[in-house]
């Protein structure tokens, strides 16, 4: 498989927001859109974005995973980036009518079809600064992708930032481009200083998420993550990965959790740390890095409960365990 994220089927769903209203969604080619040079998504960043995924089952069928939250979650950034609003049935057909356009391309297990649906404000208006988009675009791509763990489960090198935020507080909760671009200048200078492979930032000592993953905590029988509020990502994947973890009798709590509390822990000899996200479900963490003192996670390597937890998810998606959340959708 070429780079995860890279490939994409030639033709997208698409739909337009114009005069106040939005028209029927169609299939077009996927290898260009037009956008006026002065459009709103251009200088003032009204863009969201969601990541989801269809999988193959054995008997050949197509299922979509937790479509439903990650609509419910491009609605709600759609709502606090006052771009336009859409009814959640138009983006659900969007998604499935592409999906079952390009059934037969989606890989078998360990692969599967990225779905990638994109919404801009395309108002051609630099005077809007203070205002919002009247016009726009949502439309979904779809990307083939292999396992991303193809060359195995590497743990990761986090280095554990106190000075810094990923993005605005008010603005965590929100799936937009910039929260992402605002990270990546502490994530390339880590990776220059310190060998780390993400920047895991904590505010004041307090641990929130990476630059593009939310981050779980794994002390014996207990798994402990960052309440939820705004200022960062609400994640798909981290809520399945909560509620499996309580389906198998782990205690899951969901706190504030500083970083003093994160090395003492990280310092037992069973401890796992991870990171969650669409594309890699669960990335095992086996080196937190803090005031140039590298601190190994556990053992420092993938831990039992971890690669538990994963496979549970993966077993879900690709039809080998009962769907008992509901949260596959048949094309």
């Amino acid at each position: 498989m070429a780079a995860f994220g890279t490939v994409f089927m030639p033709q997208m769903a698409l739909a337009k927001y114009e005069d106040q209203q939005w028209g029927d969604s169609e299939i077009v080619s996927s290898d260009s859109i037009s956008l006026h040079p002065g459009a709103h998504v251009l200088h003032y960043s009204s863009t969201c974005f969601e990541g989801l995924k269809a999988f193959r089952h054995e008997d050949g069928s197509v299922h979509i995973f937790r479509m439903d939250a990650n609509i419910k979650r491009m609605a709600q950034s759609a709502e606090l980036l006052s771009l336009p609003a859409f009814k959640p049935e138009l983006l659900e057909q969007m998604v499935k009518d592409i999906v079952a356009k390009f059934a037969d391309e989606v890989p078998a297990a360990p692969g599967s079809m990225y779905i990638r649906p994109t919404f801009i404000g395309t108002e051609p208006a630099i005077g809007k600064a203070a205002a919002p988009t009247s016009s726009a675009l949502l439309y979904v791509l779809l990307s083939p992708v292999g396992d991303y763990f193809a060359v195995g489960a590497k743990p990761l090198r986090l280095l554990l930032e106190e000075n810094g935020m990923r993005c605005a507080p008010h603005m965590g909760m929100v799936k937009s481009g910039g929260n992402y671009a605002s990270a990546l200048g502490p994530i390339s200078q880590a990776r220059s200083e310190v060998d780390a492979d993400q920047v895991l930032f904590c505010p004041g000592g307090d641990v929130q998420e990476t630059g593009a993953a939310n981050f779980i905590l794994i002390d014996g029988d207990e798994l402990i993550t960052k309440a939820l509020d705004s200022s960062f990502l609400h994640g798909v994947t981290r809520n399945s990965i909560l509620t499996l973890a309580r389906d198998l009798g782990l205690k899951v709590s969901e706190r504030e959790l500083t970083v003093e509390e994160l090395l003492e822990r990280a310092a037992k000899p069973g401890c796992e740390a991870a990171l969650s996200g669409t594309a890699a479900v669960l990335t095992p963490v086996g080196t937190l890095i803090h005031n140039g003192k590298e601190h190994t996670v556990g053992n420092g390597e993938a831990g039992e409960t971890t690669l538990k937890l994963r496979q549970a998810l993966n077993d879900i998606q690709w039809g080998k365990a009962q769907d008992q959340h509901s949260w596959l959708t048949s094309i």
